[in-house]
Order: structure tokens, then C-alpha cells, then sequence
């Protein structure tokens, strides 16, 4: 599909900028050289053109006198005040092409169009990766449980789902990166002291080298019904030193900053890891953790943006059948399309529907797994023939409404009254209750075999 320039009737907008310029860069692209589109952070376009090998075609001899001023016009206040450059009278070309944050455009196939994005938040949110293996080749399987809106039950589900895998004689821990709104700490740690430390410490010492000996990962009290079976928890807040403040909000404040050195995003992944390695130092067999589970901060938010694009193995994206959940995902998914990101993120992806309410002949989860395959269809592959056949690509990603296995299809957390108001961190056996497990009757199983049967986690290795 090739991008058309918006109609211009007014002041050129910061959502109609991106695909003016993409037009400008697929047509000089169409002409035989390679272009970058770099997007400052205020939104700005320059178009690098890549005249650093062989000599620009002659119909791009005139490059800047015929095409400077078009870049100016089309793109209005998105235009940067060079917003056509030669990448020979570069200082920096070599690294801006060859830079790890750029991604080929999409909708470009042949690869000569790519896309630099400069953000000064969120970034994270276009650049996926898997977690690596350790040292000695095991792997730890991290599942990140996230909700665009806040308010779906995720953090009482990840509580049942880490209880449920100890149970199974997995060793779990339980991350709490909801920082603005920790609360799963708490009810995993089932009444046990909280360290004296949280994920906020780790994040603030860090920045200034000063994170040794911090203490921010507890065991729970809760007792496995499988003696191999470990469940441990690292709070966002932790309890902090008899007679010192403890200045959460003081500590949050700072916790986002990028420092030389020592940016948010690798602070945070190295947060992780240190609570991983101090189950592996303080528990029973003296392993990692099989499982991880990362209980996200809700919204489009940095933590969010690194937890399920670079921190997770398996993300579980929690919502409700409304017109706020479809949107968000929407406007998210939206993100992955343009940043070339949608065939490496939709591997990690599965829809929850959470707090699913009784309906006639299940229509409420037909409802709900309609909507989420309308908002995947952006991440999934077009349906083509293969190269010369009547017949569709066997190698495209592109799953049916009906199928059970794809992200779309939602795994269903039922709701049920008794669950409203329940205080999980004080009643003992809360999970045995009738309606607990009535309501987690799909998702403990579901869930439990997404995170099991990786072929990449660790309990697979062993």
C-alpha cells in the first residue's frame, strides 16, 4: 500500500505530517536512492538522502531547489528548517543510517525508505526485543500482565496466577512495576514482612551507582501445595528503615530520569534481573525463578512501553468490551504498524477479557473477541496469493476470528460479586473460594500453558 499525501486545506497537523513526508520519501526512493526520515522531538521531518556510494540519478541532480521547498510547503510547521539534506554533507550520516533506533517503513517493502523517530518519551514502545539467555544458557519466563485502563483486575490476577504456577512446583516472583498504584506486593506477600527495599530503591540508586546491597525481594508466606514449588514477590514500595522517611513520591519523582550511562529503560531491566538473582541467592534450590511475573502500570507509559516491547516473553493485555479498550489497543497497535515492529510484537501478545459478565449464549465474549480481532487485523499479514499461485502465502500471519490460539482470542476472567471488595492480602485460602476459582476457571490453565510450554523458558530446559 503506498502512503497519499493528505489533502491540505489548513495548517498541516502532527498526525498528517508523518504521512506527507513518507509520500516525499517513497517518491525520491521510487526514483533509486535510500532515504531516512528523521522525526525530531518536537514532531519536525528532515528527509535525508543517501548520496554517500554512487552519484544521485539525474532526475535528483537539482535536489535541493526542486524538492527543498516542496518539503517546506507540504509539511508547514512539521518541516525542520533543512528539511531535505544530502547525506554527504553530514558529519553524523554514518551513524544516523546505521542507527539501532531506525526501522524500515512498511509500507516500503524494498527497504530503501526507513524511519528515525526521535521521542522524548515512549520510545521504547517501537523497539522489541526478547529477554537473553544467562550465562549458562537457562532462561527465566517473563510474562508481563498489562491493561490499557486500570481498574480490570489485573493485579488480583497475577496474585491467583503466581499462587497457582507455585502450586505446580514452579519458583515464581512476583515484580510489582506499577509504581504510581503499587498493590500486588501486598497480597502475594499473604502477610509476610515486606524488604526493606522496592523496585523504586532499585531505580533511584541506580542512577547513581549506589544500588549495592539493597534488600527489595521477599518470600511469601504463602505455602506451595507442591514442596518444589517457591513464591516470591519485590514490591514497588518497599518498608523502608525504623525512623528514616521513607519518601516515596520524593523517590518517584526522580525514577524516570535518563542519566549518562544509566538510562530508565536499562535500569529498569537490570531491576529485574537483580531481583532474580537475589530468589537464585536466597532460596531453596538455589535457582532463578522459572517464571517472572511483571505486574505493568496501566496506559501508555514508559514502564509499560519497556516492560511488554523489551522485559517479556508473554504479554497479557487485559480489557474490558468497551469503546475506551479498543481504542487505546488501537492507537498502541497503530504505534507497532508504522514502526515496522507489528511481526516481532504480536508473538507476545494474547487478549484477556477480564470481568466478563453472564450474557445470553456467550455473547458478551463474542462481542469482545469480534472487537479484538478488528484491532489485531492491523498487526496481522494481508491475505495474498503466494508468488505464483491461486493460493494464500502459508508463511503470512494472518489467523481467523475463530482461531483459539491466535493473540486476538481473548482468555476470560469471569466476573463475579464476590471478588469486589475482597481484601486478598488478609483473608487466608482466599483463592480456594468457590467463586475465586469460578472465576479463574479459563485463565489459571490458559495462561498457564502459554507460560509453560514456551520452548524458551527455563522449565522447558531442564
Amino acid at each position: 500500500m503506498t502512503l497519499a499525501p493528505v489533502p491540505v486545506g489548513g495548517p498541516v497537523r502532527f498526525a498528517e505530517a508523518r504521512p506527507l513526508a513518507l509520500a516525499l520519501a517513497h517518491e525520491l526512493a521510487a526514483v533509486g536512492v535510500n532515504v531516512l526520515a528523521v522525526r525530531d522531538v518536537q514532531g519536525r521531518f528532515t528527509l535525508i538522502i543517501d548520496d554517500r556510494t554512487h552519484q544521485l540519478p539525474p532526475a535528483l541532480e537539482n535536489l535541493e531547489e526542486d524538492y527543498g521547498p516542496r518539503a517546506a510547503r507540504d509539511l508547514g510547521a512539521y518541516a525542520a528548517d533543512r528539511p531535505l539534506m544530502r547525506a554527504s554533507g553530514l558529519f553524523s550520516a554514518s551513524a544516523l543510517f546505521a542507527s539501532e533506533r531506525s526501522v524500515t517503513d512498511p509500507e516500503y517493502p524494498t527497504g530503501r525508505v526507513r524511519v528515525l523517530d526521535n521521542t522524548v518519551v515512549g520510545e521504547d514502545w517501537a523497539h522489541v526485543s526478547v529477554p537473553s539467555a544467562e550465562a549458562d544458557g537457562t532462561r527465566t519466563h517473563r510474562t508481563a500482565l498489562y491493561g490499557f485502563k486500570g481498574g480490570v483486575g489485573r493485579s488480583t490476577a497475577t496474585a491467583v496466577l503466581a499462587r497457582h504456577l507455585a502450586d505446580q512446583g514452579h519458583i515464581v516472583l512476583v515484580v510489582d512495576l506499577d509504581l504510581e498504584s503499587p498493590g500486588v506486593g501486598p497480597i502475594v506477600a499473604a502477610g509476610a514482612e515486606l524488604p526493606p527495599h522496592g523496585i523504586v530503591d532499585q531505580l533511584v540508586e541506580s542512577a547513581v551507582g549506589n544500588d549495592k546491597g539493597l534488600e527489595h525481594v521477599a518470600r511469601s508466606s504463602y505455602a506451595p501445595r507442591s514442596a518444589r514449588g517457591e513464591l516470591w514477590f519485590a514490591p514497588a514500595r518497599g518498608q523502608g528503615t525504623p525512623g528514616i522517611p521513607y519518601a516515596y513520591v520524593d523517590k518517584l519523582n526522580r525514577v524516570y530520569a535518563d542519566v549518562p550511562g544509566a538510562g530508565f529503560s536499562d535500569r529498569l531491566e537490570q531491576a529485574v534481573r537483580v531481583c532474580e538473582d537475589a530468589v537464585a541467592r536466597n532460596g531453596d534450590s538455589g535457582r532463578r525463578p522459572d517464571v517472572v511475573l511483571l505486574d505493568s502500570r496501566a496506559g501508555i507509559h514508559d514502564i509499560a512501553a519497556v516492560t511488554i516491547s523489551r522485559l517479556c516473553d508473554l504479554a497479557l493485555l487485559f480489557g474490558t468490551d468497551n469503546a475506551q479498550t479498543w481504542q487505546g489497543y488501537g492507537d498502541l497497535f497503530a504505534a507497532w504498524h508504522s514502526s515496522g515492529q507489528a511481526p516481532a510484537i504480536r508473538e507476545k501478545l494474547r487478549m484477556v477479557a477480564s470481568m466478563v459478565p453472564d450474557s445470553p449464549h456467550g455473547s458478551y465474549l463474542r462481542s469482545f473477541r469480534e472487537h479484538a480481532w478488528e484491532c489485531f487485523s492491523l498487526l496481522y499479514d494481508d491475505d495474498v496469493p503466494a508468488p505464483g499461485t491461486n493460493e494464500l502465502d502459508p508463511d503470512l500471519f494472518s489467523p481467523s476470528l475463530e482461531d483459539e490460539a491466535a493473540p486476538h482470542y481473548p482468555i476470560s476472567i469471569l466476573f463475579e460479586p464476590g471478588l469486589v471488595g475482597l481484601d486478598a492480602a488478609t483473608v487466608p485460602g482466599w483463592q480456594d473460594r468457590a467463586f475465586v476459582q469460578a472465576a479463574y476457571q479459563d485463565f489459571l490453565p490458559t495462561a498457564t500453558l502459554l507460560i509453560t510450554a514456551d520452548p524458551q523458558s527455563s522449565k522447558g530446559t531442564r
